[in-house]
């Protein structure tokens, strides 16, 4: 996972409170997942749902998707990423998107061939459905019967005693349960400021569900 590349030694100052939702390195947010919690109760979610309750930030990281958003995750350091889409800039009266993503599984391809078979041209990432052992989710991303191009970004990420750049290619899979959507990212990521290969890097699987923008308070 991404913040595996990082310490766990903090600074004792905070550093100035970042992004949407103004939150800084060693503060912390507090969840509300009653109502999802309650919705997930009725099928089968590949992971429990999450409890909710205060969410210490470890780790900020930012990203310009486009022209008009900002991508901001907030990490905490079981590896628990609050991801929040904004206006470059804004504030929280500029979120567009909230969503809640936990660590579920971790390949790592050794060899070209190997990764291939996950990012090649006919490989599994990218593909109209994913099945994740036997649990089957669609393309949430893109449109067509075929494999479509991943999303591609780099994302950097500052802990307070390290500062990274991790080069990201993604796809989102999505299932309905309940009333809700559960969302399986695709991740594949690659520490830039290492210059290691694409060999060196790893496919991770995030299980994520989305937010209302009022589920998500600073404390």
């Amino acid at each position: 996972m991404i913040m595996g590349l990082f310490g766990s030694s903090k600074k004792d100052e905070l550093p100035e409170e970042r992004g949407p939702l103004a939150v800084a390195l060693g503060g912390a947010v507090e969840l509300d997942t009653l109502g999802l919690q309650a919705s997930l109760a009725a099928g089968d979610p590949a992971l429990p749902p999450p409890t909710g309750g205060p969410m210490v930030i470890s780790a900020i990281g930012t990203a310009q998707l486009d022209a008009t958003t900002t991508l901001t995750r907030y990490y905490d350091d079981d590896d628990q990423i609050l991801q929040v889409m904004a206006s470059p800039g804004g504030g929280r009266e500029t979120i567009t998107g909230v969503s809640l993503y936990r660590p579920w599984d971790s390949v790592t391809p050794m060899t070209r061939s190997e990764w291939e078979r996950w990012t090649g041209p006919n490989g599994f990432v990218g593909q109209p459905e994913y099945d994740a052992d036997g649990i089957m989710f669609a393309r949430y991303w893109g449109e067509g019967a075929g494999r479509v191009d991943l999303v591609e970004f780099s994302e950097d990420i500052n802990d307070g005693d390290t500062a990274r750049s991790i080069h990201q290619q993604c796809m989102l899979y999505a299932r309905p349960i309940g009333s809700v959507e559960e969302m399986l990212l695709i991740n594949i990521e690659r520490d830039i400021g290492e210059n290691v290969s694409q060999q060196g890097g790893s496919v991770e699987f995030l299980i994520g569900y989305g937010l209302a923008s009022a589920d998500v308070q600073r404390v």
